[in-house]
């Protein structure tokens, strides 16, 4: 792979003005987006949170006002776990403890504005306060003090910028302070009490004042920069509870907005803002959803959004097992891939995926879930990473039998989100692909979004990206999106465009479906999906995904696999004569080998494509895009090169049929 395309090449005096924030930083936004709340689209009359929060109120259990812990256990929990940690859980156990933050590193120093400083402070004082509950070590219980001096000590719980008090950090502290809270309520002194006391108040305070329901206020509840928040005002308001009255209104307000999370989120299990956004944000809605559970006996978790979580990111991840089907904003593209630049810290340490894979441990306990189970320890034996991985002590249930891979099915068509995974099996020796062709967050919006004035959509982190597939074979990423974008757009993708323009309202910021009609794109689907051992035939209507102004009525994808070969057909019929592309990116070069024929390089293979329609012209450019820039202006980050691009175009037509095939 040449140095163009194996490290990140930012193109003109951009990338030099910019300050160095990561592409995948999760809480980038433009100027546009309602990240959490906004204000003019709610309607009249009582607002439907404060309705919720009259109707359940998650109100802390009798039995645990004025003991602690009790968030998510209790001292006779912690026995228990104790037994676990020098029985069958020991070897799980020591291998957290070998990785807890607060024992390797310090605390970031006020006012700790590097990207996911606080983060990092909060999952420290987690780590370090259950390991001092199961080991009774003194370093313990020092480290977590002090990841929770550092955590008070700054002023403002986030950036300074950009939401202050408000966003992802906060939620992150307020996770981490008030489990350390409860967690060591009995180890600490009372000026140490007072004090972690003191700011989990002040800080919950500011953040709950900010989502309260008012009139006209609607909420983007199945965006993570709306749910992550309130999962930490969940656990702050039972860590105080006792300790201010408002932590009562508090509880309430978390659980009516994760009434409604849950009440939206995609029936089919699939995670509509991409891999990389469940593994961050994943952990949230277990948190809370945990804290609910214990802390007040309000079991939420009955919902398929959860119980087939396991099936989207299972087939999420390519045969390698290291790599992932890296729909909508996920990760770098082929930078990632290449394993190059400063992100294979964070997304690959050790050059294993930090895939956050124990939640499934929590998930498969809950609805006693073998394949769940068995999901969870595949991606364990593959060396996979958690952020958190001390819960796995409490998460995983050792009385569930786990499925082995091999009974589970090596392909699955989720239907609300119309995306389809296929593979031979689930050895790294697989033949695979990845199919997609739906509205952004599912089939099922358009059916709830009108009865639900309180919830605006918030789309960024979803590309437009109908009609694409992702490829996988001989061991090997073959072809697929660029990655995470300032600016998505369908160019970045193995997908179609019309007389040079993507889909839906695209290039207009973060987020492309931004005043698109949620009734064209529903009209997006799959219409046949036969998956079937060796073969595979999947057809997609791709029109509403297209502006009426570019004169599309109809346009068809089918996308066959049989026998080693993709063949790719692509039907269109227009009001008027339109130039239609279609679009395969590579990781590395993409060379012509005859009149209709290409390669696109990859080790330890490489994809062969032929163009079956011989009136197609064909060009090879570098995949450019706009990266993320600053958080508030993630639309306003330097041009960059990320691969090469095959464009396969007919000449203006009404009618026109494409067909093209791919093999490795």
């Amino acid at each position: 792979m040449n140095d163009t395309f194996s490290r990140r090449r930012f193109l003109g005096t951009a990338a030099l003005s910019l300050p160095a924030f990561s592409l995948t930083d999760a809480l980038a936004q433009d100027a546009l987006e309602s990240l959490g709340t906004m204000q003019g689209k709610a309607g009249a009359g009582p607002h439907p949170l404060a309705t919720l929060m009259k109707a359940q109120p998650a109100a802390l259990r009798p039995e645990l006002r004025g003991v602690h812990p009790r968030v998510y256990t209790t001292k006779a929990g912690l026995a228990a776990l104790r037994q676990r940690a020098q029985g069958e859980g020991r070897a799980a156990w020591r291998q957290a403890l070998a990785g807890l933050t607060a024992l390797r590193t310090a605390p970031a120093a006020a006012p700790a504005q590097k990207r996911r400083a606080q983060n990092n402070t909060a999952i420290g004082i987690v780590g370090a306060a259950l390991a001092y509950q199961i080991e009774g070590d003194a370093q313990y219980l020092e480290a977590a003090k002090r990841y929770m001096d550092a955590a008070v000590s700054y002023e403002v719980w986030g950036y300074t910028y950009s939401k202050p008090d408000i966003d992802l950090a906060a939620g992150h502290l307020l996770y981490g302070l008030g489990a350390g809270y409860d967690l060591l309520y009995d180890a600490l002194t009372d000026d140490e009490r007072k004090r972690y006391r003191d700011k989990l108040i002040r800080q919950a305070a500011i953040l709950a004042n900010h989502f309260m329901p008012k009139p006209g206020k609607s909420y983007s509840y199945s965006q993570n920069h709306c749910f992550i928040p309130i999962a930490g005002l969940a656990v702050a308001a039972y860590a105080v509870w006792d300790d201010t009255p408002e932590a009562a209104n508090w509880a309430a307000l978390a659980r009516a907005i994760f009434t409604r999370v849950l009440e939206v989120a995609s029936p089919d299990g699939y995670f509509y803002e991409g891999v990389e956004y469940w593994i961050f944000s994943m952990p949230w809605i277990i948190h809370a959803l945990d804290a609910f559970a214990h802390a007040a006996g309000d079991d939420m978790y009955d919902t398929p959004a959860l119980s087939k979580a396991h099936l989207y990111i299972a087939h999420s991840i390519t045969p390698n097992g290291q790599d992932i089907y890296d729909f909508g904003d996920a990760f770098e593209g082929a930078i990632t891939r290449s394993r190059v630049g400063e992100e294979p810290a964070r997304t690959h340490p050790g050059g294993k995926l930090h895939s956050n894979y124990n939640l499934l441990y929590r998930l498969a306990a809950r609805f006693n879930n073998a394949d769940a189970q068995g999901v969870a320890d595949w991606m364990a034996s593959l060396g996979h990473v958690c952020a958190e991985d001390f819960w796995t002590l409490l998460w995983r249930d050792p009385a569930i039998k786990s499925t082995p891979m091999s009974a589970l099915a090596p392909h699955h068509h989720f239907d609300d989100l119309g995306t389809v995974y296929w593979r031979s099996d689930w050895t790294p020796k697989a033949t695979a692909f990845a199919f997609r062709a739906g509205p952004p967050e599912g089939h099922h919006v358009a059916a709830i979004l009108d009865r639900l004035p309180d919830w605006h959509l918030e789309m960024g982190h979803a590309h437009p990206d109908a009609g694409s597939f992702i490829l996988y074979g001989g061991g090997t990423y073959l072809t697929g999106p660029m990655g995470y974008a300032g600016v998505p757009k369908s160019d970045l993708s193995n997908t179609l465009l019309i007389d040079g323009q993507g889909q839906a309202n695209e290039g207009g910021g973060h987020d492309a479906f931004r005043g698109y009609p949620y009734a064209r794109l529903d009209t997006i689907r799959i219409t046949k999906a036969t998956l079937e051992r060796g073969r595979a035939d999947i057809v997609a209507q791709l029109a509403g995904a297209y502006r009426p102004e570019l004169g599309v009525e109809k346009l068809e994808r089918r996308f066959s696999y049989a026998g080693g070969v993709w063949t790719v057909t692509d039907t269109l019929r227009a009001n008027k004569p339109v130039v239609l592309t279609a679009l395969v990116h590579g990781d590395g070069d993409i060379t012509r080998t005859g009149a209709h024929g290409f390669v696109v390089a990859a080790k330890p293979k490489s994809l062969r494509v032929a163009v079956a329609t011989t009136n197609a012209s064909a060009a090879i450019a570098p995949g450019v895009l706009v990266a993320a820039g600053p958080p508030g202006n993630v639309d306003k980050g330097p041009r960059e090169e990320r691969g090469t691009v095959l464009k396969l175009s007919l000449p203006a037509a009404r009618d026109a049929t494409l067909t093209t095939t791919l093999t490795f």
